[in-house]
C-alpha cells in the first residue's frame, strides 16, 4: 500500500495552497480541517509552525476556537526541510507563515517539487494594512489562494483588517481580542486616522 501512495504522489504533482486572512478569520482552522481531511484519506502529514508562537501552546497548533494538532516548533524555514521525509510524507502544513523568513517561499516550492501538497496559512496583511513578510510570494506561487474572512467589531461587514488596539510600532506582537480587533476597509480607515 505504501508504495502505491508513493506511486501515485510522483504520478501526481505536488502542490501550494495558502490560506489567508485577517486575525480571527478562520485560517488555522481551516488549516486544520484540510489535514483532518488529509489524515481521513490516510496520507502522511508533518505540521510546522513557529517556534516564536507560543501562545496557546508550544507544540501544538491551536485555532483560536482551540481546535488543536501537534505541530513542531522550528526557529527558520531551512528547519522545516530537516524534519521532513520527503520519501513518506504526502501533506505539509504550515500556520503563522507570516513569521517565517522569505526562504518559507523556497522551501514550499522545494516541497511541492517533490510532489508533495503544502498548506500555508497566515496573515495577509501586518497591522498597518501592508503585506506581510513572505504572504505575497507565497500568493503569487501557489496553485490554490484561499482569502477568509473575519467580521468586523464595529459595523458587521465582513473584515480583511486586523487593527492594533495597542501602542506599539512593532511589526510582530502576538495577541489576541486584547490586542487586536478585525475591521473591514471603512472601519480601519477611521480608526488609523484617529
Amino acid at each position: 500500500m505504501f508504495l502505491e501512495n508513493k506511486a501515485n504522489r510522483i504520478k501526481n504533482k505536488g502542490w501550494i495552497e495558502v490560506v489567508c486572512g485577517s486575525m480571527f478569520s478562520g485560517k488555522t482552522e481551516e488549516l486544520l480541517r484540510r489535514i483532518k481531511r488529509a489524515r481521513f484519506a490516510n496520507q502522511t502529514i508533518e505540521l510546522f509552525k513557529p517556534a516564536m508562537d507560543t501562545r496557546y501552546s508550544e507544540e501544538e497548533m491551536v485555532s483560536h476556537d482551540h481546535s488543536a494538532m501537534t505541530a513542531t516548533p522550528v526557529n527558520n524555514s531551512a528547519e522545516i526541510l530537516l524534519y521532513v521525509n520527503i520519501e513518506n510524507v504526502e501533506v505539509v502544513g504550515i500556520d503563522e507563515v507570516q513569521f517565517f523568513d522569505q526562504g518559507i517561499i523556497d522551501v514550499c516550492n522545494q516541497l511541492a517539487n517533490k510532489g508533495i501538497r503544502v498548506i500555508v496559512a497566515g496573515l495577509d496583511m501586518d497591522y498597518l494594512g501592508n503585506p506581510f513578510g513572505p504572504m505575497p510570494g507565497l500568493m503569487a506561487i501557489a496553485e490554490y489562494v484561499t482569502k477568509v474572512h473575519a467580521i468586523c467589531t464595529q459595523c458587521g461587514d465582513l473584515a480583511q483588517y486586523s487593527h492594533r488596539l495597542v501602542a506599539n510600532d512593532k511589526q510582530v506582537l502576538l495577541g489576541e481580542t486584547d490586542t487586536y480587533t478585525p475591521l473591514c476597509r471603512h472601519c480601519f480607515i477611521e480608526a488609523r486616522n484617529q
